[in-house]
């Protein structure tokens, strides 16, 4: 897929978790992880730009994805101060959820291709897809990114009827 199925992908993947960090009073934190899904949601292309890594390489594998998630973490623990050890602990496993689910949003954005992934790099070869559409189909973009915005406008009128 395209950069704008990517974004749709992540909002589809992040909004059921936005939703519920959200109604439970938090909803700044529901605000930054969906920032932080979306700007993740790409990284794994990056691997186009690096001329020793395969496109749809080692960056669309699972492996890759908790990868992300355990640096996200990390780093929300360096910066981010709480009061206590149990609330840094659920920023740390917040922020792990949200890098881990960024990175997986694309690879199943990615599977929906011919090309597909190799998911279980470095464990297993084996190739996955869905072979739906090419990545190249702006319909199939537009319909993904479509569908998170509907999902994340879903979310939203949840919490504003519940609060």
């Amino acid at each position: 897929m395209y950069q704008l199925g990517h974004y749709g992908a992540a909002l589809l993947a992040y909004a059921p978790l936005g939703t519920i960090v959200a109604l439970g009073g938090h909803e700044t934190a529901a605000a930054v992880g969906a920032v932080a899904c979306l700007a993740l949601s790409t990284l794994p292309d990056c691997d186009q730009q690096l001329p020793a890594i395969e496109h749809r390489g080692p960056t669309h594998s699972v492996v890759f994805a908790l990868l992300v998630g355990v640096g996200l973490a990390s780093i929300s623990a360096l910066f981010i101060d709480v009061s206590s050890p149990a609330a840094e602990t659920g920023v740390a496993a917040f922020a792990f959820i949200v890098g881990t689910l960024s990175i997986s949003s694309h690879l199943l954005a990615d599977v929906l291709t011919p090309m597909g992934i190799r998911p279980f790099w470095p464990f297993s070869a084996r190739h996955y897809t869905l072979e739906i559409t090419r990545a190249a189909n702006p319909l199939a973009n537009y319909a993904l990114f479509g569908a998170g915005i509907s999902a994340v406008l879903v979310g939203m009128i949840i919490v504003a009827t519940a609060g």
